[in-house]
C-alpha cells in the first residue's frame, strides 16, 4: 500500500504560517514491497531515519539536487507548496522506472500477485479501523 507520512509539530493558530518547509522522503517510487516474497524490514527504514535526522532535525540537508535527480530525500518551501495546484503535498520528482522501461516488468502473474497482496492488506487494515470504530 502506498501512502505518505506526514509529521507536523502542535502549534497556536497564527496569522502567518508556522511552517516554513516541509521535508520529503519519496520511499514509493521504484520501491516495491509485498507480504510474501518482499516484505518491508527495518533495515529498509535506515535511510529514511538518517536523512530525517529525529535527534537534531535543524542539521537535515538534502540529498537531492540538480546534480543528484535520484534523491529521495527534499524539501520544498511554504511558496513552493501553496503555489501547486489545490495546494496538494503529493508530489513526485523521481521517475519511476517502471513506467520508462517497459521491458523489465514483472511478469504479469508476479504483478497480479503483488495487487492482490496489496488489496488484501488494504482490506485487513479497513477491517480493523472499522472494528476500532465500532467499539
Amino acid at each position: 500500500m502506498k501512502a505518505n507520512v506526514l509529521f507536523f509539530d502542535n502549534k497556536p493558530a497564527a496569522k502567518d504560517p508556522w511552517t516554513k518547509e516541509v521535508w520529503y522522503y519519496d520511499f514509493r517510487t521504484n520501491v516495491h514491497f509485498t507480504l510474501k516474497k518482499n516484505p518491508m524490514q527495518k533495515r529498509d527504514l535506515e535511510d529514511f531515519i538518517a536523512c530525517y535526522k529525529p535527534q537534531n532535525r535543524h542539521k537535515r540537508e538534502e540529498i537531492w539536487s540538480d546534480s543528484h535527480p535520484e534523491g529521495r530525500w527534499r524539501k520544498f518551501t511554504y511558496d513552493e507548496l501553496i503555489a501547486r495546484d489545490k495546494t496538494s503535498l503529493d508530489i513526485f520528482w523521481l521517475k519511476d522506472n517502471s513506467l520508462t522501461d517497459l521491458d523489465n516488468l514483472p511478469d504479469p502473474d508476479i504483478l497480479a500477485l503483488e495487487i492482490i497482496e496489496d488489496l488484501a492488506a488494504g482490506l485487513e487494515n479497513f477491517r480493523a479501523i472499522a472494528a476500532t470504530l465500532q467499539d
